[in-house]
């Protein structure tokens, strides 16, 4: 028995779980559709609802895919840590216990997010921003986002759910790589596409720091993109496409309560065919119209996009 289920929390719905999480219902709909992640009291023709240890269970996918867990796996993950209805032990992420420490653990990390993590734990800038171009330059932007940038933010994003710290350190590397990425990014002035890729998140998305990395991938490659950043108005949205007629639009949402199909079903249609992408995890479960296309990580998408503008243009 859980610690809430022994002070008698009562049960949840579907839509108090879903704000509890940040989710859409209906994703909540999806994982106990097709992983088996739901209510256990639920029978055929009740109301879902869902006990305290329902919610436990979910709340262990959530961080598992916040960790980069594929949904199948984050969903095996859960079930099997909540298997005993007892919370499952935190994963080790510093030295010195959940509350202190100087030094991230990241197991398998290659040495320069090990690195990056230590500068980043020492609120040291000028060696994380130093770092940073070094592996920017030797590895180039794909690399360096997969193999630096994101492992360290994931040890830092969950260290801060198990022990509630790290907030500040988590900001300073989003600045430090976003100033990276800006910087790694070069002026296109013989563009390859004649028509831009337009970047931007989705209404209600504030995260808007692999859509940087996605603008310099593909600037290193020749191609024309319009930055517009986090948390487009739909309005926003629509008059930047009727301005740019751009080749085509890639929208980013992190998290899939911010992943609202209805901004991509608003965007006008132009004279010159404009084709729509949706980039980031938090379209993953989304039923998305027939005219956009998923695209699921950064190498994914420079290519697909690249591979898409060229060939119109061609």
């Amino acid at each position: 028995m859980t610690r809430s289920e022994a002070v008698g929390e009562p049960p949840l719905t579907v839509a108090a779980v879903a704000r509890r999480l940040g989710i859409a219902p209906a994703t909540l709909r999806t994982w106990d559709r097709r992983y088996g992640v739901g209510p256990t009291g639920h029978t055929t023709g009740r109301h879902r609802r869902y006990a305290p240890a329902d919610v436990y269970r979910l709340e262990l996918m959530q961080r598992a895919l916040l960790k980069g867990a594929s949904p199948a796996e984050a969903a095996e993950y859960a079930l099997r840590a909540a298997a005993d209805a007892q919370p499952a032990p935190p994963i080790p992420l510093a030295r010195g216990g959940q509350g202190g420490g100087r030094q991230l653990l990241m197991p398998g990390a290659a040495r320069p997010a090990r690195g990056l993590g230590r500068a980043a734990m020492a609120m040291d800038e000028v060696s994380v921003q130093r770092m940073l171009a070094d592996a920017i330059n030797t590895d180039g932007v794909n690399a360096t986002w997969d193999d630096v940038i994101r492992p360290v933010l994931a040890a830092i994003g969950g260290r801060s759910l198990y022990a509630g710290d790290c907030v500040e350190v988590e900001h300073l590397v989003t600045e430090c790589a976003l100033a990276a990425m800006i910087r790694a990014t070069p002026l296109v002035t013989a563009p390859r596409n004649p028509r831009p890729v337009l970047l931007g998140c989705t209404p209600e998305e504030q995260h808007s720091l692999p859509l940087y990395v996605l603008r310099a991938a593909l600037a290193r490659r020749g191609l024309s993109t319009r930055m517009l950043g986090c948390a487009v108005p739909l309005t926003a949205l629509i008059a930047a496409v009727r301005r740019t007629a751009p080749a085509a639009v890639a929208l980013y949402a992190q998290v899939p309560a911010h992943a609202d199909v209805t901004t991509l079903v608003h965007l006008p249609r132009t004279r010159q065919r404009v084709h729509l992408f949706a980039c980031g995890p938090g379209w993953h479960d989304a039923d998305l119209p027939a005219r956009v296309e998923r695209l699921d990580d950064l190498t994914c998408a420079v290519d697909r996009i690249e591979s898409f503008v060229v060939g119109e243009s061609a």
